[in-house]
């Protein structure tokens, strides 16, 4: 009878250490898994997310299933993320307008890296600053100094107000001490339609929405954003060498999960995402996309997360841009 109490006692023991954060969870995975984002379906977020879904579901040999959930810049899914339980059913996917998004406002029912677990970015790409062909703008210096020269500010169109493409253009003309006009539109292709029109002096926006444009002649790309040249445009210089050293600001996309995810999942995830986006075939599908595989350790991205909040609120701050 005694031992029969003391096995009892043993397995309970044993069972209530499994559901305690950070702690083990047996066979995982065993059955199918959500990775949830906030944006539409059929956009770059969504196309990225389902190719390393298919990456990861080959590597586990679980299904990963996408869900895109949008609404609030992202938020609704960020939250919803954060609610759910930490046995490593949901993930997230996350551009980095998750830190826009905590920075522009007020008030967030989670914090953009404490209320998660944080696995692993996948994904980098900079933004390409773009003007229409036949603009007397060509070059980087050339913008400045037309900037600075001109009588009324140059027209700069954004796809809305408080988006990374927002306060990159805020951040810059701080840097730069420049006079730039933002006119926000809904959405990346009015602004584009605007500028192909002539009515803008330029944009700014990801390789993958200017690329065809560029290629074909329709667009002129006078600089891209990152620290180092991108592949996709060799011969397009970076802001930093037109005279703004240690200057680069990159977009990114990652995976996250609930806070107090176990940590042998946590480092069976990161591990995995790693092996995806070193993959030949899915490097090449994500180039074609106008980005660059980009992973590394949760710490890795945790401080990458931290720091983008850190720059978007500071910028928030200094351009007295309204929290929502």
């Amino acid at each position: 009878m005694a031992l029969i109490t003391r096995r009892t006692m043993l397995a309970g023991l044993s069972a209530a250490a499994a559901v305690r954060p950070g702690r083990a969870l047996a066979a995982w995975p065993e059955r199918n898994i959500s990775l949830t984002h906030g944006l539409a379906v059929g956009g770059g977020v969504d196309v990225s997310a389902r190719l390393i879904a298919e990456g990861l579901s080959r590597r586990l040999g679980e299904s990963v299933v996408v869900e895109s959930k949008p609404g609030a810049a992202g938020t609704l899914a960020a939250a919803q993320v954060a609610r759910a339980k930490p046995d490593g059913y949901t993930l997230g996917y996350i551009p980095s307008g998750h830190a826009v998004a905590a920075a522009t406002h007020k008030s967030l029912p989670y914090h953009p890296t404490d209320s998660f677990t944080i696995i692993s970015q996948v994904i980098e790409f900079p933004f390409v600053v773009v003007t229409y062909t036949g603009h007397p703008i060509r070059t980087m210096p050339d913008l400045i100094k037309a900037a600075r020269e001109r009588s009324t500010p140059l027209l700069c169109g954004v796809p809305g107000q408080g988006t990374p493409q927002h306060l990159l253009i805020e951040y810059l003309s701080r840097l730069a001490k420049i006079r730039v006009q933002v006119v926000p539109f809904r959405g990346g292709n009015p602004a584009l339609t605007e500028l192909l029109g002539k009515r803008l002096d330029f944009l700014i926006d990801p390789p993958i929405a200017l690329l065809g444009q560029i290629k074909s002649g329709g667009l002129h790309a006078i600089a891209v954003t990152g620290g180092t040249r991108f592949s996709g445009l060799p011969d397009v210089g970076t802001i930093a060498e037109a005279g703004f050293p240690g200057f680069s600001v990159t977009s990114w996309m990652g995976v996250i999960a609930p806070r107090h995810l176990p940590n042998d999942v946590t480092a069976r995830l990161n591990t995995e995402l790693n092996a995806v986006v070193a993959d030949p075939a899915v490097v090449q599908r994500i180039r074609a996309m106008g980005s660059e595989p980009k992973a590394g350790t949760p710490e890795d991205f945790k401080n990458r997360i931290a720091a983008d909040f850190a720059r978007w609120t500071q910028v928030i701050n200094d351009a007295k841009i309204e929290r929502i």
